[in-house]
């Protein structure tokens, strides 16, 4: 794809404004109880309902996320979705062992990974002007950025699971490696994180634990 012209770009930023201000004006802010549900209160979840998770509302996931920022509009993440036992199988032979069963019971576990070679796509997802030269033989440099981006997309997932009525419960106890060699082999694609999603029993929730308190962690400079 072409670079955008000035006048199409002049339009394009135009129409997102007007875009921003008319959602800004109906909207101007979240009320608690959404907040609460996407993160205040929101909890990570360990044991699963066996209600399903239907494909549309992984397509209404996937499309929430996927608007969310990254540089360039990079969008390195990739996303696999095991549900069936085969899948899960695989799957498990990455994860420590406390956590098969968590994850053997979750509707839906999605491998979270990224390419490393996200850049190809740029003249598709960044039209203004060619970045590719910014990362091709740049290995670190693609690896760093792929892995910055992919996470944040990661954790716009589970906002945009939990926004559409999901638990979610990440996880981290595994083998990056292994997935990699057992799902990834021969690509271009690594393993970030792992999470399970579907609808919580909640019965097997402790209590929510401490945070830090503005002060604590946060300056001014």
């Amino acid at each position: 794809m072409s670079a955008l012209t000035g006048e199409a770009l002049t339009v394009a930023r135009t129409r997102a404004q007007e875009t921003v201000r008319a959602l800004r004006a109906q909207k101007p802010v979240l009320d608690d109880a959404s907040i609460d549900l996407i993160l205040r209160n929101a909890r990570s979840h360990y044991a699963w309902s066996d209600r399903a998770v239907s494909r549309d509302l992984l397509d209404v996931i996937y499309d929430i996320t996927a608007n969310g920022p990254t540089s360039m509009n990079c969008c390195p993440s990739r996303f696999v979705f095991v549900t069936s036992q085969a899948g899960k199988e695989r799957l498990a032979k990455s994860l420590k062992e406390k956590n098969i069963e968590k994850m053997m019971a979750a509707p839906v576990t999605a491998i979270i990974a990224y390419d490393l070679e996200f850049w190809r796509d740029l003249p598709f997802l960044f039209p203004h002007e060619d970045r590719r030269p910014h990362f091709e033989g740049k290995p670190a440099h693609s690896e760093v950025t792929a892995f910055r981006n992919g996470t944040l997309q990661g954790a716009y997932f589970m906002v945009a699971a939990r926004a559409v009525g999901l638990d979610v419960g990440a996880l981290s106890g595994f083998s990056n490696e292994a997935v990699d060699q057992e799902f990834f082999a021969g690509t271009t694609l690594r393993s970030n994180f792992l999470c399970n999603l579907g609808y919580a029993n909640e019965n097997a929730l402790f209590q929510k634990l401490p945070r830090f308190a503005f002060d604590q962690v946060c300056s001014f400079a």
